[in-house]
């Protein structure tokens, strides 16, 4: 039996009549990166909002380490442990990487409003923001100002941040979005490398990410599932290469 962090129960969001999710069963597995992928318009960002109660699902339920999630606020399941990344966690621009890192740090502990504290106070928690950093590839930066960092590694310092917040399942919000090839390899590399000991959920565009990085795929189409499985079985699936346009030599096409 396998061990199921989150699920979903007929996830359903109706908007005025229209359907953006439909009665989606998703059983996301602990200790696995799982994405979520589907063409624009599949409902794959109104998903991710629901699971994270930035919206409240019309019918269904969410489960979370066997507790039901579905009417409990934002900040309810962070305390569970459900951390969104890359939307909730934007790094403070003026801010140097350490400083950013140590304010995570610092709402795990429930200190986050001691701004008025001597800086003195908060050095308890540089060593563990320098691992963090370091886990992230950033350690050489540590003292630099978050604005002067390149867009690529503005993002592995919000991986950085969100890690400080402890999260047993991170979800990401399109990882990779507007970032150069490199940079998207890098990326990809990193969230590989802190998905050890922790459940990732995403959501991605970047077929190649997909399906390098991802144990199971959820397609989503007009809102509902699609298809689901590994790379290989999902991107021959005929019904998802429609989806996306895609060719008849059995491979899935097309990072956007």
């Amino acid at each position: 039996m396998a061990d199921i962090i989150l699920q979903t129960s007929d996830l359903t969001k109706e908007f005025k009549g229209f359907t953006a999710v439909s009665k989606v069963n998703l059983a996301v597995q602990r200790g696995t990166i799982h994405a979520l992928i589907g063409p624009n318009g599949a409902g794959k960002t109104t998903c991710f909002n629901l699971l994270t109660k930035f919206l409240e699902p019309t019918t269904g339920t969410i489960t979370f380490n066997g507790h039901d999630i579905t009417r409990e606020r934002p900040a309810q399941i962070a305390r569970r442990g459900v951390i969104r990344s890359f939307q909730i966690s934007a790094v403070f621009p003026h801010l140097s990487l350490m400083e950013n890192v140590r304010l995570g740090l610092q709402r795990k502990l429930g200190v986050s409003y001691h701004f008025w504290k001597s800086e003195r106070t908060l050095e308890s928690l540089n060593e563990r923001a320098l691992a963090l950093l370091d886990q992230v590839g950033l350690t050489d930066v540590a003292h630099e100002i978050t604005v002067n960092l390149p867009y690529g590694r503005k993002r592995a310092l919000e991986i950085a941040t969100t890690l400080a917040m402890e999260p047993e399942l991170m979800l990401l919000d399109e990882p990779t979005q507007g970032m150069g090839h490199e940079d998207v390899d890098r990326v990809a590399q990193l969230i590989k490398k802190v998905s050890q000991g922790r459940t990732i959920l995403m959501v991605e565009h970047n077929m190649g990410v997909v399906s390098t990085i991802a144990d199971t795929i959820t397609v989503l189409q007009r809102g509902a599932v699609l298809a689901e499985g590994p790379y290989a079985e999902v991107s021959r699936n005929r019904q998802v290469m429609e989806a996306y346009m895609g060719t008849t030599d059995g491979q899935l096409q097309g990072a956007h």
